[in-house]
């Protein structure tokens, strides 16, 4: 298997005037990172920390492989309900993994897979365009919550289930969707016993958005022919490569140190994602909400009432090029920018040698497309590096399955050091709950209460 490599050369002083010391990065930083792992071993053998498991979770991904040639080749689309992670790992793994373009492929193209819609928001002009365009006799809904009580989730499900059953019948509406939802618990396991929908069931000690290796991101994949014994086993190919105490010898180690670092000691407290390949542009909104959602604490485990965590930005090279790298070079010294350089991107795309009387265009000519994105990566992480604002690259060698679990998986395992590091607790998302209940409150939920709210009055509208 080609690993996946990580360059921090240019998040190190003096190539980087902000950069963290080889001295300290070998001395207090390495000290530091065999406690961090200490603890975050501690987590995983007290079973907190489900995600890890997911690699070698054979019989889940068994089930996943039976349920998905068991009922692939039934449907011409399926359509994943699910907020949060519950949506984005699937919308990851379509997007790198299937193509950007997959949904406007034919039947054959595909391979005769179903096309793949993956629906977060409770949009009504979202949903009610997917349903002009699909075929509710040929469509598979699967529904991704945990809890099982997700309210926009839920929301959807049952508009879809009403459209469903206008179409082919109550009974046979049964037939058209798969809860992907908690094993004993909820709503949706409760229907699912009650009417006999097919589940698969989400680990207890799995968050959503640490679930992409997990049922909700593996089965929208398995169901249009992605490889997932091979995703699973570049996850856990990462995993062994990182669960060395040697702080130089781990990836995800060496990320999570330097970025806490530059965020604590220089204020540079975002934390930018910016693959060069559009395959991965889902995997920075992944990234974010996983950043985000796991590092952004109201208070740490040793500070009342301490506010921290950065703010991950999803980037595109090398299209943000013309809109965002004006900021990271000439404004704020705040950020940090991680790229991802895809080593093969697959098809060759050679540029003709045309108007060879212009200079402005002959230069290009016999060049490849993948060449000219892997040079804007390398100018501009040389001409951040010269204005000063560190930067790292991942390097991965294609998007394909084993590399994706590789970067997922590397990407996961950085975010609970770094927790530790931050002093937080990188489950649970307690900031997100009050608004949860006030929209329960709102749209009448059994038990509530109408809420006070303090909208603002008329003398401020105009």
């Amino acid at each position: 298997m080609d690993p996946i490599r990580l360059n921090y050369g240019n998040l190190v002083s003096p190539r980087v005037a902000t950069g963290i010391s080889s001295e300290h990065l070998d001395g207090a930083l390495s000290k530091r990172f065999k406690e961090v792992m200490a603890a975050v071993d501690a987590c995983r053998s007290a079973g907190d920390f489900g995600f890890f498991d997911l690699p070698y979770a054979s019989e889940a991904a068994k089930q996943v492989v039976v349920l998905a040639e068991g009922c692939g080749q039934s449907f011409a689309d399926v359509v994943v309900l699910g907020i949060g992670g519950s949506g984005l790992g699937a919308r990851t793994l379509r997007d790198a993994l299937l193509g950007p373009a997959w949904n406007d492929c034919s039947s054959e193209e595909r391979g005769h897979y179903p096309r793949l819609h993956v629906l977060d928001n409770p949009d009504p002009e979202t949903l009610g365009v997917l349903f002009a365009h699909i075929n509710p006799a040929k469509t598979l809904f699967n529904v991704v919550s945990k809890s099982g009580e997700t309210v926009e989730t839920l929301t959807q499900y049952l508009v879809a289930r009403d459209w469903v059953a206008n179409s082919v019948g109550e009974e046979n509406a049964i037939g058209h969707f798969l809860f992907t939802t908690d094993p004993n618990r909820g709503p949706l396991r409760h229907i699912a016993e009650t009417e006999g929908v097919q589940t698969l069931p989400l680990p207890a000690n799995v968050g959503g958005r640490f679930s992409v290796l997990s049922p909700a991101g593996l089965f929208p994949a398995a169901i249009c022919g992605v490889d997932i014994k091979a995703l699973l086993r570049g996850a856990a190919h990462m995993d062994e490569r990182c669960r060395t105490y040697e702080l130089k010898e781990n990836p995800a180690g060496v990320l999570a140190s330097l970025l806490h670092k530059a965020h604590m000691e220089h204020g540079q407290k975002i934390h930018v994602l910016m693959p060069y390949a559009d395959r991965l542009s889902s995997t920075s909104l992944w990234f974010q909400q996983l950043w985000a959602e796991s590092l952004g604490k109201h208070r740490s485990m040793d500070e009342e009432g301490h506010g921290t965590g950065p703010t991950p930005l999803a980037a595109l090279g090398a299209t943000d090029q013309h809109s965002l790298l004006q900021l990271f070079m000439e404004g704020p010294r705040d950020k940090v920018v991680i790229f991802i350089k895809v080593e093969d991107h697959g098809s060759p795309m050679v540029i003709p040698d045309r108007h060879p009387g212009l200079k402005e265009l002959s230069y290009l000519g016999g060049s490849t497309m993948g060449e000219l994105l892997a040079a804007e990566w390398r100018a501009t992480a040389e001409a951040l590096r010269r204005a000063g604002c560190p930067n790292a690259t991942i390097h991965i060698p294609a998007v394909r399955a084993d590399a994706m679990g590789q970067l997922l998986m590397m990407l996961e395992i950085a975010t609970v050091i770094a927790a530790e590091l931050y002093g937080v607790d990188p489950l649970g998302q307690p900031g997100v709950e009050l608004g949860k209940l006030l929209t329960y409150d709102l749209m009448g939920r059994e038990g509530s209460e109408t809420p006070e709210i303090d909208d603002s009055d008329f003398r401020w509208f105009i």
